[in-house]
């Protein structure tokens, strides 16, 4: 248990564009007990604002002029908070498609006050509808990572306020994997990431069809390949195994079946089969060593294997993007439905086998 005093000192910013009645849950989830709440608005025109003010929520309504990111956003929210409350300690990042669980807030805050080295704590986001889809429940999967120090956290997490500021908060340019990136520098600074085991929050992926879960498999590519960009050449060398592996399994390989087809035979794609079979394989084996289903690990398995190609996509992307300097934008995965639309906002992006 932890005091009143404590309690006041958590400070919560909530983000999101068109999320409708699961923007209406996230913040019914984070009001009370005299803490602030700070909703920032990416353009919504599904009533989000007017939903959050008749909450009694403070908004900050992004400039339209500028392009949007989760970044941005974030960073525009503590920056207000911080105006209403300058002594707050802690602050709560919350995507608006998610609800926080009852409890995880007295919980994360009283990690931070009894590990003065902990600046970042994360616990488990769960997908509240991982049987409405396979994609659903990738997403469970995915987020379900382990317990103790970690290297980054996800887009939902209570961080030290102090730390925060001294790294300089999110990079507002970053449209994927700016989470990861931040953990970068607030650990180069000597803070840690901690992960515990509570439930954090629920959310609701809504993605069932397979091009959502493409463009956002694209959208991790892209952060893969900005992440190794600006911190690969660090002694950890940040994201760049993960960027090789795609670079590997969907360009390397098949080049090299293919260019072998007729010196062996078409021996080559069979053995291209076996390569990605054995891939899967030992992704199978790990899910269920974590305490999967046999179902659940054959396809995030298959998915594996299957993404490495619309990563490696969106690195491309990156790439093109950095040569001909162009502005990046946002790689949207969720589509208007009813009327409301869907911001795709990016976890934590897991590790590829």
């Amino acid at each position: 248990m932890i005091g009143g005093l404590a309690l006041q000192s958590i400070g919560v910013v909530v983000i999101g564009r068109n999320e409708g009645n699961r923007l209406h849950h996230c913040l019914l989830s984070v009001i009370g007990f005299g803490r602030t709440v700070i909703y920032v608005d990416s353009g919504s025109t599904d009533g989000s604002v007017a939903e959050a003010h008749s909450l009694g929520v403070q908004v900050v309504e992004l400039d339209l002029s500028v392009p949007f990111t989760a970044a941005r956003a974030r960073n525009a929210g503590l920056e207000y908070l911080l105006q209403v409350k300058p002594e707050l300690e802690f602050v709560q990042f919350v995507d608006g498609d998610c609800r926080v669980v009852e409890g995880w807030l007295e919980r994360a805050v009283s990690e931070l006050v009894s590990q003065p080295d902990v600046v970042v704590v994360c616990g488990r986001r769960r997908e509240e509808f991982p049987e409405k889809s396979i994609y659903n429940s990738l997403c469970d999967i995915e987020w379900n990572t382990p317990v103790g120090e970690a290297k980054a956290c996800g887009g939902d997490s209570m961080m030290r306020v102090e730390a925060f500021k001294k790294v300089g908060g999110f990079n507002p340019t970053l449209i994927a994997g700016e989470e990861p990136e931040l953990c970068v520098r607030l650990r180069q600074d000597g803070g840690k990431i901690l992960r515990i085991d509570a439930d954090m929050t629920l959310h609701d992926a809504q993605i069932t069809r397979f091009g959502q879960w493409w463009k956002r498999s694209i959208r991790n590519g892209h952060a893969y390949a900005e992440g190794a960009w600006l911190h690969g050449r660090s002694p950890e060398r940040h994201w760049v195994r993960e960027s090789l592996r795609s670079w590997f399994w969907a360009m390397l390989v098949p080049l090299l079946a293919v260019a072998s087809l007729f010196p062996t035979r078409g021996l080559s794609i069979l053995l291209l089969l076996m390569s990605y079979t054995l891939l899967a394989y030992r992704v199978y084996r790990l899910t269920l060593l974590r305490g999967f289903q046999r179902k659940d690990a054959m396809f995030y398995a298959l998915f594996c294997v299957l993404e490495k190609y619309p990563k490696l996509l969106g690195q491309i992307r990156f790439y093109i993007y950095m040569l001909l300097k162009r502005q990046r934008t946002l790689v949207e995965y969720k589509t208007l439905e009813r009327g409301v639309g869907r911001r795709g906002v990016m976890s934590t992006l897991p590790p590829t086998p």
